[in-house]
């Protein structure tokens, strides 16, 4: 049997006592508490109405000719007459009455001394009724006082039993407990002495006889790793080995005497020093002939250790004939001792690492803030000097017409500059791409985006071909954003084409896909350039060193199209111009 079960069968026992004890101690005070009620409603009712009785005859006898004597003890005498309980009551009370009656009808013709002898004939028999619910009333508490003995005994003999039981309990529930909790003490005290073969008998499979057998099937295990061998231990400490020394860190490892306890490859080549001269020497000694490891050792002196890391410079390396930059770390290394029982310090964790891809990152972010300002500059300069010449009142009408259409082209850079600019910041935030895709019909996004770049290609002189086919079927896409893709891939194809050539815009029906192309006459676009030009603020010079718009046009365009289930790539040779063409699924 489970402990578990066993101490609720005990714990049930215990309950049912208790509520046996409670339930007879409920009934007997409840007898009791209806046979006193009984008396009180029965017996003594009757005694006190005697008593109203013989006070009305004492009166009726002293004073005869009182008018409120015999109508008392006519009342007394009907109330017993409703309260009848004992044998031989009705019988008295019928007499009473009949002699009531019969003093009554003395009262007006007899002479007193028989009306004397009537009254004491009234007296004998009311002591009669009151000594017979007095005899009954001592019969009657005779009996409770045996039930109450009875129910006494009864209790205690009740309690016995379960003090008895709750002994019991008390001796052999803890001890049930606690023997096989001594046993397992033991196995763990001599388990960390190092003596795994002393198990735990499992003498019974209750939950203990459980816990023995888990018990004595980790002391088996613990035994296996304790028989593992020695090569097993150097193959895992060669794997550790192995794991510090492939990280792209720099590792130092410094105990509480500054002495180097461990180096990777990765920073003794740092520091030009082979690892076999850097593990257990002093670190101060070789730091006066080492500057890298001299500055490396500084922050642990500060006392504000943190914020000197924060505020120190980044440590430039040469690696492979290229500057790396590296970052400085440093943790401390705390254990526990069992023998003092607190946390203590015991080295230094220090840790160089790589942050070179991060200082291109900023770079690249100072290159294309320098590049936006000369690009948001030059227009803003076009611009100011246009309008100081249309201020002139003798710039002639056609001037100003031209001045006017520059000021235009210049705001319209600046537009899509600046939409450029919020729609890359908000994909940086995270916010994604709202789309609202539905069947669109292709054509009438061709013509709603060349009709908007018509003022370029007039002033560049270029003609435009549409070769879109009659029954060109519809195509699930983002009316707004893949005109806008449209349209930026026209305003590229016009910036780069000559002066007087076409442009050619066409789509056609490729599979389960519709494919949209805008081809140009411009300088072209080397291969290794392909996916180049799609990242973010790339630019490539073409051969008259024009570096084009603020790199993010293309890269926002592929966003838009590869969101729609589509893609967006180019095919260009250098000499021979480019193609730039999308894909969108098609409405089945």
């Amino acid at each position: 049997m489970q402990l578990k079960t066993k101490i609720t069968l005990g714990f049930v026992a215990m309950l049912a006592l208790l509520l046996i004890i409670g339930g007879y101690a409920y009934y007997a005070v409840q007898r009791l508490d209806a046979n006193s009620r009984t008396v009180l409603r029965a017996n003594f009712y009757t005694i006190e109405l005697g008593q109203q009785m013989l006070r009305a005859l004492d009166k009726m006898e002293t004073a005869p000719t009182a008018p409120d004597a015999l109508p008392r003890f006519e009342r007394a005498l009907t109330r017993e007459a409703g309260n009848l309980t004992e044998p031989g009551e009705q019988a008295l009370v019928d007499s009473l009455t009949h002699n009531l009656a019969a003093y009554q009808q003395l009262i007006a013709t007899a002479p007193a001394a028989a009306q004397q002898t009537q009254l004491e004939e009234l007296r004998t028999q009311t002591h009669r009724m009151i000594d017979l619910n007095v005899r009954a009333l001592t019969t009657k508490n005779s009996a409770s006082n045996q039930a109450t003995e009875r129910a006494s005994h009864y209790l205690l003999a009740c309690i016995s039993l379960a003090l008895l039981v709750g002994l019991g309990l008390v001796l052999s529930v803890p001890e049930a407990a606690v023997t096989p909790l001594r046993k397992v003490t033991a196995a763990i005290r001599h388990a960390s002495q190092g003596n795994y073969h002393q198990t735990i008998p499992v003498e019974s499979h209750d939950e203990f006889g459980t816990v023995a057998s888990a018990f004595n099937n980790l002391l088996m295990r613990l035994q296996e790793f304790r028989s593992s061998t020695t090569a097993d231990l150097i193959t895992e400490r060669n794997r550790m080995e192995s794991l510090v020394n492939s990280l792209d860190e720099g590792l130092l490892l410094i105990d509480q005497h500054r002495r180097i306890l461990l180096a990777n490859p990765t920073a003794a080549e740092l520091l030009g020093v082979p690892v076999a001269q850097l593990v257990g020497q002093p670190a101060d000694e070789l730091a006066t002939q080492n500057d890298l490891l001299r500055s490396l050792l500084t922050p642990l002196e500060a006392p504000r250790r943190q914020q000197a890391l924060a505020e120190a410079p980044l440590f430039t390396i040469t690696q492979n004939n290229e500057e790396a930059y590296f970052r400085l770390t440093v943790h401390d290394i705390v254990s526990f001792n069992k023998a003092a029982d607190e946390m203590q310090f015991v080295g230094h964790i220090l840790a160089l690492r790589n942050v070179s891809d991060f200082k291109r990152l900023d770079q690249v972010k100072s290159n294309f803030l320098a590049t936006v300002s000369h690009e948001l500059k030059t227009p803003l300069s076009s611009m100011n000097i246009n309008l100081r010449l249309l201020q002139d009142e003798r710039v002639p009408a056609d001037e100003r017409q031209r001045i006017t259409s520059s000021i235009r082209q210049e705001t319209q850079r600046l537009q899509r500059m600046v939409s450029e600019l919020l729609d890359v910041s908000r994909l940086d935030a995270g916010a994604g791409i709202q789309l609202n895709v539905h069947p669109t019909d292709l054509g009438q996004v061709v013509r709603y985006a060349t009709d908007t770049v018509q003022a370029q290609l007039d002033d560049k002189q270029l003609r435009l071909e549409i070769d879109l086919p009659p029954n060109l079927p519809q195509a699930y896409a983002d009316v707004e954003k893949t005109t806008w893709v449209l349209i930026n891939l026209l305003a590229n194809a016009i910036r780069y084409s000559p002066t007087g050539e076409s442009l050619i815009v066409r789509a056609e029906v490729a599979g389960a896909l519709v494919q949209v192309c805008v081809q140009d006459r411009g300088p072209g676009i080397a291969a290794e350039h392909h996916d180049r030009i799609f990242q973010r603020f790339a630019q490539i010079p073409d051969k008259t060193g024009y570096r084009g718009g603020s790199g993010l046009g293309l890269s926002i365009a592929r966003e838009f199209i590869t969101s729609q289930g589509g893609r967006l790539w180019v095919e260009s040779e250098l000499g021979t111009g480019s193609t730039f063409c999308f894909t969108l699924p098609l409405v089945s």
